[in-house]
């Protein structure tokens, strides 16, 4: 098995943060209380069951039976923990956050990854910032015209969590055309060469916290500054059911910045809050790129020479994945327009 290239990089956090005082509660008891005047909007596990509660959707919360709690650790930024569900399989949680389980992680990884590559053809040169997992490596490696992978990742536990706990999601790791750097995001997108990348994918954090600069437009203009002319940019953008605020200024600011397309398509993840996530995609002047209609495809035929099929993504879904509810439809567009 290859082995990745390590470089270290400026820190700062960038994958998945929570509030200043949040910690994740994992233990057989209950660790503490939604009400916890303390500890705001903290997900615990109570016995037997893992629940996530955040401010960044109250009122509700999801909850997964536990088997066993396999790892619980601290690193420099934030709380690591993976358990095994009764349902989901492993699931990782960072700062008592579900970032991914076996059984659904794929809707993610395969969408945030092929609505941008399958959209541009021939990409070579991709970037990832965040994605310490590695499933958005795995889902790259699929693409054969691509020459480069870098990524970019705060947290060097998730990579090697990632590693022993989900080997076949790290497995994007092993391949020879990716180079890891540990450090800060941001900062390796702002020392980036102009036109440096045909597509960069942020698997970002939530907009709270340190994170939130990922979400706001001095960061999408090192993105557009990096991409080469006609480069796409595909980075998560919430749910429509709770967060419809922060993608129509999201929308906003993409619009003023990238002067290709600009669009939001949606996937469904059963563990995700209200069960979907949304994708943020903008390509710059250039080259025009139609994301609806990949030109680049990459089906289920094409992959059955992969020992890892895919299991989400296809060409049919790509182009529905932008079909919106009327409701966002018009809140989105009236933000694009």
């Amino acid at each position: 098995m290859a082995a990745e290239s390590v470089v270290e990089f400026t820190d700062l956090p960038v994958k998945r943060q929570r509030e200043d005082g949040e910690e994740n509660g994992v233990s057989d008891a209950v660790s503490t209380l939604p009400n916890d005047p303390q500890h705001p909007g903290i997900s615990a596990v109570i016995p037997g069951w893992f629940s996530e509660i955040s401010p960044m959707w109250p009122g509700e919360a999801h909850s997964l039976k536990v088997e066993k709690i396999l790892f619980q650790g601290k690193s420099d930024y934030q709380n690591v923990m993976v358990f095994q569900s009764s349902t989901y399989g492993k699931v990782l949680v960072l700062d008592g956050v579900i970032q991914l389980t076996e059984r659904d992680e794929c809707a993610y990884q395969e969408m945030i990854t092929h609505l941008p590559l399958c959209s541009i053809p021939n990409p070579k040169k991709v970037l990832v910032i965040g994605g310490g997992d590695g499933g958005v490596l795995r889902e790259v490696s699929r693409h054969s015209s691509v020459e480069k992978i870098d990524i970019c990742e705060i947290d060097k536990m998730v990579v090697d969590v990632s590693k022993q706990y989900f080997p076949d999601i790290a497995v994007g790791f092993e391949d020879p055309r990716v180079t890891l750097n540990i450090g800060d995001g941001v900062a390796f997108l702002k020392a980036a060469p102009e036109g440096t990348y045909d597509a960069i994918i942020v698997d970002s954090s939530d907009p709270i916290g340190p994170a939130q600069e990922l979400f706001e437009k001095p960061f999408f203009e090192s993105v557009a500054k990096a991409l080469r002319p006609g480069g796409v940019l595909c980075t998560q953008a919430e749910s429509i059911w709770l967060h419809m605020h922060i993608i129509e200024d999201i929308v906003a600011n993409c619009r003023q910045i990238f002067k290709g397309s600009v669009n939001y398509a949606w996937t469904t993840v059963p563990t995700y809050p209200s069960g979907m996530i949304g994708f943020m995609l903008c390509s710059t002047e250039g080259p025009p790129v139609d994301f609806k209609h990949p030109v680049n495809p990459i089906d289920e035929n094409d992959s059955q020479q992969s020992t890892r099929p895919l299991k989400f993504y296809n060409s049919e879904i790509h182009t529905a994945a932008f079909c919106l509810p009327s409701f966002a439809k018009r809140a989105i567009g009236s933000k694009a327009n």
